[in-house]
């Protein structure tokens, strides 16, 4: 089986679980492969692991939903921190990875925020948008998890695995940028000018 060069693998916990099509790296010279060219839109949807979000931060969330809103169905899951209140980590772990396994599908095409991830620039994200529309995926869907990452199922399941960044960034900084860094690669496809 080919390895996904979306795919992190991060010690012996993390199974090369399946390829379901695997993305080509980004063409040299840092331009999507994508860029002014026809791609399948699919769904997006964004399941968040966490407490009650700022208003500042809801506020940026709802202005770039409507903007993705332009380019695709844009759908955003708050999951809950913590569903159990416990003070051990590795339940609390456990409980919220299986409330993201009960929101993912099995024809979702996962991608995973993971400090151990593929560092990404914005052209590949627009790449990584343009080759899981290639899938045969009815969505795609992007998790970031809680205070201690994602579970293991959750982990396993996905078929990318990125960072946004090599610093460790609040899961609110992060939603913000993913979303901006989402609105940014539909830009790059659709070949529009806020990207420079």
């Amino acid at each position: 089986m080919a390895v996904s060069p979306w795919r992190c693998i991060c010690g012996p916990q993390h199974s090369l679980s399946k390829n379901r099509g695997a993305p080509a790296p980004p063409p040299p010279g840092g331009r999507s492969k994508y860029s002014g060219q026809p791609v399948r839109v699919m769904p997006m949807r964004l399941l968040t692991v966490g407490k009650k979000r700022s208003q500042g931060t809801q506020l940026l969330v709802e202005e770039y939903k409507e903007k993705l809103g332009y380019y695709c169905d844009f759908e955003d899951t708050l999951i809950r921190s913590n569903p159990k209140l416990t003070s051990d980590v590795k339940v609390q772990v456990e409980a919220e990875d299986t409330a993201v396994m009960q929101q993912l599908k099995p024809e979702d095409f996962v991608v995973v925020l993971d400090e151990n991830g593929k560092d990404v620039i914005s052209e590949q994200i627009a790449d990584l948008i343009g080759d899981a529309g290639n899938t045969g995926s009815s969505r795609l869907t992007f998790c970031i998890g809680g205070p201690y990452g994602l579970g293991v199922r959750v982990r396993d399941r996905a078929d990318a695995t990125i960072k946004l960044s090599s610093l460790v960034l609040n899961h609110q900084v992060a939603l913000i940028v993913l979303m901006e860094q989402l609105y940014r690669a539909w830009t790059i496809i659709k070949g529009q000018k806020y990207h420079h």
